[in-house]
């Protein structure tokens, strides 16, 4: 195995959390390598290229699954078996990562996301979380990530309004909110004559030019609907190629090194030192030694990473001790409602992958859950993507699938419907998690992770209500037939819900329940960060990129002050 030159930090993955830590350590003097297992990607890769079925259907920006994936089982009585198409969620690959090919939907998390079970406790009693559940506080509070958000969102330049229901803010957007089609007019004029509090959801998708503090500027948004699975050809959807990575590369102290696969954290004692992988293109096994090492890949990835390494104490479900491979957490999905107007139609083919209108009147702690059977919520958004015609085929429940009534109705509805939508938080329980699976391994030899996962009837209850809201809100909006999701089944590997996994590697306040501090440096190893969704105890109403940016600015500050004085960041 060749040895390579020591550097200060190395950087496992350089998608959102990846870039935006190597270019706050590089913009200080710190020489910083970034390994990424995918290639180089660059704005121009994008021109003219709104392929659908190369991008949606075929996964370009996607991992290889004959290469890795991941298995899953839906209790551990019952054997785990990979997943060899893509469905329930997308993972990225390349630089820029998921932040490639997300929508651009970035919201904050509720002030009592952070310190859930005290608050639930507080308000509701011990007895309102149900046995197994093992949801916990992070180890920090809205107002003290608060700085964090409002950083990353003008490093961005989120274009929205404020949240009549969210935690307090630092400063206004960095840009105003994005158009309302007549669509989110009619939804927000319904929203509040019921009494409820709309607002334009913030949006990576840029509302107008912008130029961000590091004097990086963008074009704005021209709502052609190829954002989520696609890379954007103008540059109006923020994303580490287009933000951070350029400024990091500027300095000088920050290297990429494309098709580079990291298998192992090398370590002794309660230190690393740092990374072995492998050059994909060559075959050859190389260390790379380093004072500090970040772990910033994807979800699966970081806890994989871990357990592969031995590093960190494993999680056993049985006992309920150990920390890596804990709390993994997905979203509920399924409660919503498709509405269907005889009299009025829409463009709904054009949009942008974070135009809509949203509202969190049943998010988190928001509305009394003393009767309900569920704690959390969700928020409730009509969203206008764009509906590119492979995916989208709207009709009404008992149309036959093919012939000429399928045809008929196809037609008649393709720009008469809408979809009011609710995004679920997902709570954590003692019997979902991570671990090494016992017998698929990758093509390296090395074991593959493996999911323990299904719904609970926090989670049906959940989409019940969600679709019963969802459905009074289209009624409201006139249309003239509404169908329901209101039963959720066993959760499915296959149908796509969303690529929002979290937990695995979460945050707290002690070592016997988390793996990492509020700066996400691990109890166990303190030259070791990991960032990422997989710091998050549970998951929240809301897509989670908004929350990752701000917790990766945090990180960074965390890594600077240990690079400086060593020990335990606080």
């Amino acid at each position: 195995m060749r040895k390579l030159p020591k550097v200060d930090v190395v950087i496992v993955g350089v998608g959102w959390a990846g870039g935006i830590i190597a270019s706050e350590l590089a913009k200080n003097g710190l020489k910083v390598v970034g390994l990424e297992r995918g290639k180089e990607r660059k704005t121009e890769d994008y021109f003219m290229v709104h392929d659908e079925l190369r991008y949606a259907y075929r996964y370009e920006l996607m991992q290889d699954l004959s290469k890795e994936t991941i298995t899953f089982r839906s209790n551990e009585k019952i054997r785990a078996l990979p997943m060899r198409q893509y469905g329930s969620f997308l993972i990225g690959n390349g630089i820029g990562g998921a932040g490639v090919h997300w929508n651009g939907q970035t919201y904050r998390f509720l002030p009592y996301d952070f310190e859930i079970k005290s608050k639930t406790i507080e308000r509701y009693g011990k007895n309102k979380i149900p046995n197994g559940m093992t949801i916990q506080n992070w180890g920090i509070t809205y107002d003290q990530l608060e700085p964090y958000y409002d950083k990353f969102e003008k490093m961005a330049g989120i274009s929205g309004e404020e949240n009549p229901l969210a935690g307090k803010r630092s400063s206004k957007y960095p840009t105003p909110p994005m158009k309302s089609s007549p669509a989110m007019k009619m939804f927000m004029e319904t929203a509040k004559k019921m009494k409820l509090h709309p607002y334009i959801l913030p949006s990576a998708n840029l509302s107008q030019a912008y130029t961000n503090p590091d004097g990086v500027a963008r074009s704005a948004c021209q709502y052609c609907g190829f954002c989520e699975r696609f890379g954007c050809e103008y540059g109006a959807k923020a994303d580490p190629v287009v933000t951070v990575i350029p400024v990091a590369k500027k300095t000088g102290n920050f290297e990429i090194r494309t098709h580079s696969y990291v298998r192992r954290i090398l370590h002794k004692g309660n230190k690393a030192i740092g990374v072995m992988y492998t050059d994909v293109t060559t075959g050859e096994e190389i260390e790379q030694p380093a004072d500090i090492v970040v772990i910033a890949s994807y979800v699966f990835n970081n806890v994989r990473l871990l357990l592969n390494s031995k590093l960190g104490r494993p999680y056993d479900p049985a006992t309920g001790r150990g920390v890596i491979g804990k709390n993994y957490a997905y979203q509920v999905m399924r409660g919503n409602a498709i509405g269907f107007f005889e009299n009025k139609e829409f463009n709904t083919f054009a949009g942008a992958g974070a135009l809509g209108v949203t509202l969190d009147d049943y998010n988190g702690d928001n509305f009394d859950h003393s009767d309900l059977k569920f704690i959390h919520g969700a928020s409730i958004s009509l969203t206008q993507t764009g509906l590119r015609p492979i995916a989208n085929n709207p009709v009404p429940k008992g149309t036959p699938s093919w012939g000429k009534e399928f045809k008929r109705q196809s037609i008649k509805y393709a720009n008469r419907s809408l979809t009011v939508a609710a995004q679920g938080a997902s709570m954590p329980f003692r019997h979902h998690f991570l671990d090494l699976d016992p017998t698929y391994k990758d093509v390296f030899d090395d074991p593959l992770i493996r999911i323990t996962f299904d719904f609970e009837e926090q989670d049906r209850q959940l989409a019940l209500f969600l679709a019963t809201k969802c459905e009074e809100i289209l009624k409201q909006m006139g249309a003239d037939r509404v169908d329901a999701n209101k039963e959720l089944g066993p959760y499915d590997i296959v149908p796509y819900q969303s690529t929002h996994n979290t937990g695995g590697v979460i945050m707290g306040d002690s070592p016997d329940s988390s793996a990492v501090n509020s700066y996400l440096q691990m109890w166990d190893a303190e030259n070791v960060f990991v960032v990422g969704a997989s710091a998050f105890p549970h998951n929240s109403g809301y897509n989670p990129t908004g929350t990752v940016g701000a917790l990766s600015y945090r990180a960074a500050e965390g890594i600077l002050k240990y690079s400086k004085k060593g020990g335990p960041v606080v």
